[in-house]
């Protein structure tokens, strides 16, 4: 007997998408299988709950706005697919992608990506600061990420179930994913995109959004290896000591409270590196496989 295809449950995250979201639904039946499409609303103020039930997706409403990672894990707990996928409501992922990241599931990956080149970036900024991260993140887990923060994926629901419980609430939930995953031990595809400008005004503030980009850096370490992060600060810490020191003894003969300090602190951050890596292997041990 042949087996029966696996369930796809598409899961929309949306606030205030309204103009664009009904374009995205019917592209959507247009170009892919879907068994169940699921809008999550995060309290929009316009009319997208009702478009999307005119469209005939299935409507969870949050009663006050979370933001976009807790609609993300609001979707995928309603969702009854044995495959999740995830794309943004404002027009920016083509539907017609679909498929082709399904095709990298059926290859036998966990999670496939769909990887925004330079020009899709929404600004030049915006861009050289993804390819920073995306270089930050490749050293990290050896392996190439072409786009971290790409929130266009397909991903086997039961994998992504088990870090739920990681993913924040706000707008770093593909970062949290991506790293989550390197770190279990799964399979990561990534298949280029071109990704649309959005319809409708950004959600994202440059002022506060600018100081999350600079935490998904330390995110970044603490949810793979904190080590690999601590150690060469650590380093740089201790080298700064002994080039003062060596000035020091050179100039004065003694030992500085300054070399003193730049030597502790290299071992304080060594040491809050030893934690953290406890800590993560505590974050992921419920998750490892025999």
């Amino acid at each position: 007997m042949t087996p029966s295809p696996e369930k796809i449950s598409i899961v929309i995250p949306a606030r205030n998408e309204a103009a664009s979201l009904a374009d995205v639904l019917d592209r959507i039946r247009e170009h892919c299988r879907a068994d169940e499409i699921i809008v999550v609303d995060d309290a929009s103020t316009d009319a997208t709950t009702d478009v999307a039930e005119q469209h005939g997706a299935r409507v969870v409403r949050h009663p006050y706005r979370k933001g976009n990672g807790a609609a993300i894990k609001t979707g995928a707990r309603a969702a009854t697919g044995e495959i999740l996928v995830f794309l943004d409501g404002d027009g920016q992922h083509d539907p017609a992608d679909i498929p082709r990241l399904l095709g990298l599931l059926d290859q036998g990956y966990d999670m496939a990506v769909g990887a925004r080149g330079f020009a899709s970036q929404a600004s030049v900024g915006r861009g050289l600061a993804n390819t920073f991260y995306n270089r930050l993140a490749s050293w990290m887990v050896n392996h190439r990420v072409a786009d971290l923060t790409s929130g266009f994926r397909a991903v086997r629901a039961d994998k992504f179930g088990e870090f739920l419980y990681l993913l924040p609430n706000g707008f770093s939930y593909p970062t949290t994913c991506t790293m989550a995953f390197f770190r279990a031990g799964y399979s990561v595809a990534y298949q280029p995109i071109v990704a649309a400008r959005r319809q409708g005004r950004s959600h994202l503030n440059p002022v506060r959004d600018g100081v999350r980009f600079l935490l998904i850096i330390f995110k970044i370490g603490s949810l793979y290896s904190p080590l690999k992060l601590f150690v060469p600060v650590s380093a740089l810490f201790f080298a700064l000591a002994s080039v003062w020191y060596g000035h020091t003894f050179y100039t004065a003969g003694r030992f500085t409270n300054m070399s003193a300090l730049l030597y502790s602190t290299s071992l304080l951050v060594f040491l809050l590196g030893l934690i953290s890596e406890q800590i993560t292997q505590l974050l992921y041990k419920d998750t490892e496989r025999p």
